[in-house]
């Protein structure tokens, strides 16, 4: 299937994308930016130079992705999801050679109204809740919330809460097993015996 970018979107010349991904209503791609495929992005999404997003990316309405920002495959981030890059702006002081740079691991979803502080890392298939506000770095597998955000449980890669009994526990959807120790948290499969 070939990229489709909707009449009013914009995708400025020296972008790359790959293919199988949609642009839809209003969206700005800069010139800058690197997508890999089957990638979609909603209405009114801005995607800056300084910008790399793996493949299967779903960035839903209203959200803008700025200068360092790198989302690795299969990130989700939900309807006006919020990235910073700088720590602390002032109009009148001009620190674009102070970007700090936020990762968002493969798998990860972002709840809609979330804002991501930059210079964090979000690990792979964490999940942030609607409207929580990341300072520091999460966890693979995490799931946080709130103001500033805290880890209240564990996610499967299916997306599903995790309930651990003796160290163990399976996604109720998949079977999958994860192992959680030390604060750690890890598919069953990827433990080295």
């Amino acid at each position: 299937m070939a990229t489709v970018i909707h009449p009013s979107a914009i995708v400025d010349d020296g972008a790359v994308l790959g293919a199988d991904c949609r642009v839809w209503h209003f969206a700005h791609i800069s010139a800058g930016a690197r997508i890999g495929k089957g990638c979609s992005f909603g209405q009114n999404v801005f995607v800056a130079n300084d910008v790399r997003i793996g493949d299967q990316v779903k960035i839903q309405n209203n959200v803008s992705v700025y200068d360092a920002v790198t989302l690795e495959d299969d990130v989700f981030c939900g309807p006006s999801v919020v990235f910073t890059n700088v720590h602390n702006p002032r109009a009148a002081v001009v620190r674009k050679n102070e970007y700090r740079p936020t990762l968002v691991k493969r798998g990860a979803t972002l709840g809609a109204n979330c804002t991501i502080v930059c210079g964090t890392t979000i690990g792979r298939h964490a999940f942030v809740g609607a409207g929580a506000v990341v300072s520091r770095d999460v966890a693979d597998f995490a799931l946080v919330v709130g103001v500033p955000a805290k880890r209240i449980g564990w996610m499967s890669r299916h997306g599903e809460r995790l309930v651990f009994v003796n160290e163990e526990a399976a996604c109720p959807a998949t079977g999958e097993r994860y192992l959680l120790r030390d604060g750690v948290c890890c598919l069953l499969d990827e433990v080295a015996t």
